[in-house]
């Protein structure tokens, strides 16, 4: 299977086989998601009133998936149990989050974003939507945009492999 050819962190659409060139490739998506993910959290958490990142992608994870019990917000998130509800806890001291009994299971806790914390989200996405919005258009030309979306779509499947998959133990 061919891949696409990144020669100095630069696609020049040649197409590759798989091994080095694959490693290469994590290797540069890596680093890109880390710089991208650094520049939107700069440029969007100043109207997160000093809340961290982690709170604030909690916020956002519990406003889209909720009402959601910590254990499934931690493995959503990637992190582990006892860390979300750290935070959950700061949230809801914060009066963003509040949570329930689970209607059809009393042992369970739900976690649901309010009123406040539904419009932090709303803001922060805002935020980093234009912000966004603004970076594309500045060094994308439009007649790239389909290569962009593509790259989305891949960039999805990535974040919502298996990871039995990912692991090499699954299909």
């Amino acid at each position: 299977m061919s891949v696409p050819n990144w020669s100095g962190g630069l696609y020049f659409g040649g197409m590759v086989e798989r091994g080095a060139d694959v490693a290469k490739m994590a290797v540069e998506l890596g680093v890109a998601m880390v710089r991208i993910r650094s520049r939107l959290r700069r440029e969007s958490l100043d109207v997160a009133n000093e809340r961290s990142w982690s709170q604030v992608a909690t916020l956002l994870r519990i406003t889209t998936d909720g009402p959601i019990t910590v254990s499934e917000l931690a493995q959503a998130e990637h992190v582990r149990p006892q860390s979300m509800a750290e935070t959950v806890a700061v949230l809801r001291a914060e009066g963003l989050a509040s949570a329930r009994s689970d209607p059809t299971d009393g042992r369970k806790t739900l976690i649901t974003a309010t009123a406040e914390g539904a419009a932090l989200v709303a803001q922060v996405s805002e935020k980093r939507d234009e912000s966004l919005s603004r970076i594309i258009e500045a060094v994308i030309p439009p007649e790239e945009y389909g290569d962009l979306a593509k790259a989305v779509e891949l960039l999805k499947r990535i974040v919502d492999a298996d990871v039995g998959v990912a692991a090499g133990t699954g299909r």
